[in-house]
């Protein structure tokens, strides 16, 4: 890399907050100081230095001033993070080179269940009902159980409010190249301990562009979601009722051109309409969560209880009649009770699982109607010492998946059958206080996953993937072994976060090209499995030769193979290129009589090239490498001392390069004929303005 383009800086701190604030969450989080920094999702509540396993956090402060067009978008640039995109409005995130059903999503305090097998389904949770973000790296199947292999992302709802207090906010934001403008009402309160919580969201935006394609048909899309919480907080604990809706309109971008001009065709006569085309999808997503938590002589007692509804529809010939229709009904249970400490130990066990029942309600098909059922125990236990922090447990699991024979036009077109699987996962980890500065951690975990059915039954063209694909019902569940080594060094002026990482797995399941012709207009697809093996680091620093100015650098990489393979078949799909972030941040006012907390930051993305990836049947291509520019700044408004707004101002991708990432799922569209090009290109330059205004 060029040394001009190592410019210093990723934002590692978030700026603090007025004596003024309100939020107590954000005056929590006023520096990244890991002696204060506090994690959930662990053995109950601790501070993130001791915990063996490697945790990132996002605070609301960072949430509001990232400039993004979904909610993953806005934390895929932690270091480890990553994002397979659609477009700009679908994005599933990727946890160090592992996505789809090797993430747990956890929103509520519950899986969130929305048919996340799919390359085009993104996460149904509203982005501005969301108050902060961990994200664990690695297995972390003790409390989450299957689908945990590569991680978990956390999603804290709003905190309730102190007694006897009321608020009441609106935010927007626009952003210029695709036209999006969101706006969010939010109101909540605290009346001698009865609280509530009420919030309306909207979010729209037309065609994306970019310099090769200019505007991309059908990237447009809408979002629409409420959410109203209601509970009652006393000395006892507190119950809490959540109820939540989302609703989601994607475009679905086809990428197909015209075989004389190489032009992207375009299915309606204004590319930059708000309005649906065809084809386009209609997501729905209802959950209803019940919160309740008991303080107990010897503990705590938490009980949650949920239902989520998804329902899934693809429209392709008609805007009224849908072609696929997904209707996925799940339970979830969970009940812990956490230990008091006793002797410096903390013991939380546990049992948790869900019920899940997918129909079929369209004439087109690609995964068999399913029922499934799991179940997980689980034991955890930790302790603390002014110089080691003890980490570890047990859990075991089972789960029942049965799918539905469907016969179609006088043939099989699914199955009937049922598959049972077990595993049992733990975790055992340290963290060694060297000084009060320095944290040298060691963690290892055995993780475990399922295969979904789509992996396992599928069989038909999947649209937004642009291809046709079969599942294979004899995957084994895949097992894995997870090692990681990480430092934490907090000074005045420095402070580094390093994580080094060897994932071993088993059974490792994958989508790979074959030449059989299932459908003539589309490339078809069979899942397979092999032993694989992800190896990499993050590395984070940031360095405030003066309490105003802060210099910071990330770098993060993957490699991630399958064993005893030839070149062709070497590299596992869907790796994330090596990524070096850096930012200049000046913090400009922290005790300003109208403007405070204000700061300008300098920030810059590079990509390295990507050039392992799977070859065989060009699966995949190599991807160049690519270096984006930013600049943002941002500013509280005080007006007598009271703060009426903030305001959040950002360019992305300054030079408007023209680039893919090489999780982009648009980059295997159509050739561009004249050009040579393949696929479609992502987003070119955009600026973005965000406010945010307090009324109570």
């Amino acid at each position: 890399m060029k040394a001009k383009y190592i410019l210093l800086a990723l934002l590692c701190v978030c700026s603090s907050m007025s004596a003024q604030e309100k939020d107590s969450t954000d005056v929590f989080f006023q520096h990244l100081e890991l002696n204060e920094v506090v994690v959930t999702g662990v053995t109950g509540s601790t501070k993130l230095k001791n915990s063996p396993a490697p945790i990132s956090v996002i605070n609301n402060k960072t949430l509001r001033s990232t400039a993004s067009t979904n909610l993953i978008d806005a934390i895929s640039h932690e270091p480890g993070m990553s994002q397979l995109t659609t477009g700009s409005g679908i994005s599933k995130p990727v946890i160090r080179g592992l996505g789809y059903n090797r993430i747990a999503v956890v929103h509520d305090g519950i899986r969130q269940e929305g048919q996340q097998w799919g390359d085009e389904h993104g996460i149904e949770i509203d982005a501005q009902d969301v108050n902060s973000v961990e994200i664990l790296k690695g297995p972390a199947s003790l409390m989450y159980g299957s689908d945990a292999m590569a991680g978990v992302l956390i999603f804290h709802s709003m905190p309730t409010l102190p007694l006897d207090e009321m608020s009441a906010s609106l935010s927007t934001g626009y952003q210029t190249n695709n036209g999006m403008f969101d706006y969010s009402l939010n109101f909540a309160g605290n009346r001698k301990g009865v609280v509530w919580g009420l919030r309306y969201s909207d979010k729209k935006a037309h065609a994306y562009k970019n310099s090769y394609d200019g505007y991309v048909p059908n990237s447009q899309f809408k979002e629409r979601a409420f959410s109203a919480m209601l509970g009652i907080n006393r000395s006892w604990g507190h119950s809490h009722l959540m109820m939540r809706y989302y609703h989601l309109t994607p475009g679905i971008v086809e990428g197909e051109r015209d075989a004389t001009t190489g032009e992207l065709i375009c299915s309606s006569d204004n590319v930059k309409t708000y309005a649906k085309a065809l084809p386009f999808q209609q997501v729905y997503h209802y959950k209803v969560v019940s919160d309740n938590s008991f303080n107990l002589p010897k503990g705590n007692l938490r009980v949650l209880l949920g239902y989520q509804q998804n329902r899934r529809q693809e429209y392709e010939e008609s805007a009224v009649d849908y072609s696929l229709y997904f209707r996925l009904h799940t339970l979830n249970y969970d009940v812990r009770y956490l230990t008091n400490e006793l002797n410096g130990w903390k013991v939380s066990t546990g049992i948790n699982g869900m019920w899940q029942k997918s129909e079929n309600k369209g004439e087109e098909y690609l995964i068999p109607a399913y029922h499934l059922w799991d179940f997980g125990a689980y034991l955890t236990t930790s302790r603390e010492s002014k110089r080691w922090s003890l980490s570890g447990g047990l859990r075991f699991d089972h789960r029942h998946l049965h799918s539905y024979a469907l016969e179609e036009e006088g043939s099989m077109r699914f199955m009937d059958f049922s598959r049972n699987f077990s595993g049992v996962t733990g975790s055992i980890g340290s963290v060694f206080h060297a000084s009060n500065k320095l944290d040298i951690k060691l963690n290892v975990a055995r993780g475990f996953r399922t295969p979904n059915m789509s992996e396992l039954g599928s069989n038909g063209v999947h649209e937004g993937t642009i291809r046709y694909e079969i599942g294979n019902a004899n995957l084994r569940p895949e097992y894995s072994w997870q090692a990681d080594l990480g430092i934490n060094l907090t000074s005045k002026y420095v402070e580094v976060q390093a994580s080094a990482f060897a994932n071993l797995i088993d059974n490792y399941i994958f989508s790979h090209r074959i030449q059989e012709v299932m459908d003539a207009d589309y490339l078809t697809y069979h899942f397979e499995q092999g032993d694989a093996r992800l190896m990499g680091f993050e590395v984070s620093t940031d360095i405030h030769p003066v309490h105003w100015i802060h210099i910071g650098n990330t770098f993060s990489m993957v490699e991630a193979r399958q064993l005893h393979q030839s070149r062709e078949t070497k590299y596992l799909p869907n790796i994330p290129a090596a990524r070096w972030s850096s930012e200049l941040k000046f913090e400009l006012t922290h005790s300003g009589k109208v403007l405070n907390n204000a700061y300008l930051a300098l920030g810059m993305d590079c990509y390295l090239k990507q050039n392992h990836y799977y070859m065989a049947e060009e699966t995949e291509t190599a991807t160049p490498g690519y270096t984006l520019f930013s600049l943002s700044a941002g500013t509280d408004i005080l007006v007598k001392g009271r703060k009426i707004a903030e305001v959040y101002i950002s360019g992305e991708n300054l030079t408007n390069k023209a680039y893919q990432s090489h999780l982009s799922r648009l980059k295997y569209a159509d050739m561009n004929v004249v050009t040579g090009r393949r696929g479609v290109f992502n987003m070119g330059r955009n600026f973005t303005i965000k406010i945010v205004l307090p009324i109570l």
